[in-house]
């Protein structure tokens, strides 16, 4: 499935990664876990999902462990965090400075209004989003 305009292909089932370490119980086991990831992916599934909040943090690491070696190279990868808040709005240009420099390949908003994703789409095109 193509997402947005920036050239970004992913499976049609992504797999969501908070619950593995974060608001629906005590964590999971790690093995539990990766053995998880590692289906899926085996199963076709290319778009994992995570945050830094999850855990918080332990989900990140959860993965960092599940896709080391060739494993990485078979998902992209979506992680969110919080930005900014200044001047009664929000701020997404260091998102744009981080795709310039190479160090991420595309920028999706999580729970945003239409209009924070038109005027986010306004400073880098936005390729996901997540309700």
């Amino acid at each position: 499935v193509k997402l947005g305009s920036q050239g970004m292909e992913v499976s049609a089932q992504g797999l969501g990664c908070m619950g593995m370490s974060a608001f629906y119980g005590a964590p999971k086991p790690e093995p539990d876990m990766v053995a998880l990831i590692h289906h899926a992916v085996a199963a076709g599934v290319t778009f994992l999902d995570t945050s830094d909040m999850y855990g918080p943090h332990t989900n990140e690491i959860l993965l960092g462990k599940a896709l080391q070696g060739d494993m990485r190279e078979k998902v992209d990868l979506a992680t969110k965090f919080g930005v900014s808040f200044a001047d009664n709005k929000w701020n997404i240009g260091e998102l744009k400075k981080l795709v310039e420099e190479g160090k991420i390949k595309y920028i999706g908003l999580s729970e945003a209004s239409a209009s924070t994703i038109r005027r986010a789409h306004a400073v880098h095109p936005i390729t996901a989003v997540q309700l």
